[in-house]
């Protein structure tokens, strides 16, 4: 009975992913793409289907998240908004994003680290514009989701006495593991489409039968491991397993993890990424006080601590890793230890080569060619940061891209109209006009250009 009923299950899912596959996966790469004018979706197809294939997808108990699918179906509200009120470019963006910060928020019950998230992770601009409207819509998704349905935050953990300093270390050596392991969860998750196409030889859509049938095994030898993981996580609160327990529970966890995202179902890689950390922690944390090196108290604040680590080696987004887990612990006093760790795990995969997954998984993605490019004016907006190439150099001095116009340079609350000797200053935000085809060249050929000035600067 339960194997027709998931085939079943398994099979209404890869109907909607044939009629719709932009919503495969977390989505999170879709919304991405399309703040960055690759991709072009229509939003109620994605709404509603989205919607039904993520629950049907989450409800077995897959190995998946629900903050990835919120994400997305926030930011085809907000695209939904923009439609209705016929808004386009900038406008357009701000709603999408705004979208996708409630809906982080919502899911998590945070509201400064969904904004930061977008604009750290999908937004990539630090502009003031985009951080106030994607930050009252997380306020307001948030509000909504608290008191009106009456929601609370998927983790809410606490530990008894905050990490000495002299116990510091121990956060180096985790994150240096969080980061050898974060390179391995972002190697094996790229691979598993491949891997999937060779050894099932199955369409694309039909690939979740695989994790369907699968994740039947799981629930009826260990129930406790279904789902995204986040009864895992509190139950560390109440009772942490042995070693050798633990490292099998990572094992299973890691395995079906990648099973279940690898097939392209409708579901998130976000709380996941957070259970493994986790799990990962109370792994160093057992082993250290068993050889009398770590007090059994502290193993829960490494738990907390690595559920960042990982998130911020994998996601490269270490500022959302902090806020992510301080606002739902809700205490200030673990933010240097967060930070200490959270920056030593992005270390660890950025010096072995690892790319941010979201972004990696938007490359890997497969443009339909039937997708409608429209010919229409779009801003391109490029943050001058500290140390930037760009510091000093004249208007004139550049080799601007043929298929752009640098139009403006925002400049605090000013907006200064660029001349050939105008200097450009460090917290400048260059403001280009380009097509919206071309959107993305520009943005890649202006990526090399500083690539190359900087190079040239250290030479």
């Amino acid at each position: 009975m339960l194997i027709g009923i998931n085939l079943g299950l398994a099979l209404i899912v890869a109907r909607l992913l044939k009629r719709e596959p932009y919503i495969a996966g977390s989505g999170i790469p879709q919304v991405e793409g399309q703040l960055a004018g690759e991709l072009e979706m229509h939003w109620w197809s994605i709404l509603w289907r989205k919607f039904i294939g993520g629950i049907l997808a989450l409800g077995p108990g897959l190995f998946l998240g629900r903050e990835g699918p919120a994400i997305q179906l926030s930011a085809s509200v907000g695209q939904g908004f923009a439609s209705e009120f016929k808004l386009s470019g900038t406008d357009r963006r701000l709603l999408i994003a705004s979208g996708a910060a409630a809906g982080l928020a919502a899911a998590f019950n945070a509201p400064i680290a969904g904004t930061l998230f977008v604009l750290e992770e999908i937004y990539h601009n630090f502009s003031p514009l985009v951080w106030l409207t994607a930050l009252a819509g997380a306020i307001g998704s948030n509000f909504i989701s608290l008191n009106v349905f009456g929601l609370v935050p998927v983790l809410h953990l606490s530990y008894s006495r905050s990490l000495p300093v002299s116990n510091y270390w121990h956060l180096i050596l985790l994150g240096i593991v969080l980061g050898l392991f974060g390179y391995l969860y972002q190697r094996v998750l790229l691979v598993m489409p491949r891997w999937y196409h060779q050894l099932t030889h199955l369409p694309r859509p039909i690939q979740g039968i695989v994790p369907f049938l699968l994740v039947i095994l799981v629930g009826y030898f260990s129930p406790n491991l279904l789902g995204g993981g986040n009864g895992l996580i509190l139950g560390f609160g109440q009772h942490v397993p042995p070693l050798f327990v633990l490292i099998a529970i990572f094992i299973i966890r890691f395995v079906f993890s990648m099973i279940s995202y690898g097939s392209g179902l409708p579901g998130g890689i976000f709380l996941p990424i957070l259970s493994l950390g986790a799990v990962i922690g109370a792994v160093y944390g057992v082993l250290m006080n068993q050889l009398g090196l770590l007090s059994h108290v502290y193993i829960m604040n490494l738990i907390i601590f690595s559920m960042a680590g990982y998130f911020a080696g994998i996601g490269k987004a270490p500022f959302t890793a902090i806020l992510l887990v301080t606002e739902m612990v809700g205490n200030l006093t673990h933010l240097m230890p967060l930070a200490v760790i959270s920056l030593t795990a992005y270390l660890v995969v950025d010096l072995l080569g690892g790319a941010p997954i979201y972004e990696a998984l938007l490359k890997q993605m497969t443009m339909p060619k039937t997708v409608q490019q429209l010919h229409r004016p779009d801003h391109l907006e490029i943050p001058v940061f500290f140390g930037s190439p760009l510091n000093g150099k004249m208007v004139r001095d550049m080799p601007w891209p043929k298929e752009a116009l640098l139009i403006g340079i925002r400049r605090g609350e000013q907006e200064v109209i660029p001349h050939g000797d105008t200097l450009i200053h460090e917290g400048d935000t260059l403001v280009l006009l380009t097509d919206t085809t071309q959107r993305t060249r520009v943005k890649q050929r202006i990526d090399a250009l500083l690539a190359t000035l900087e190079k040239k600067h250290r030479d």
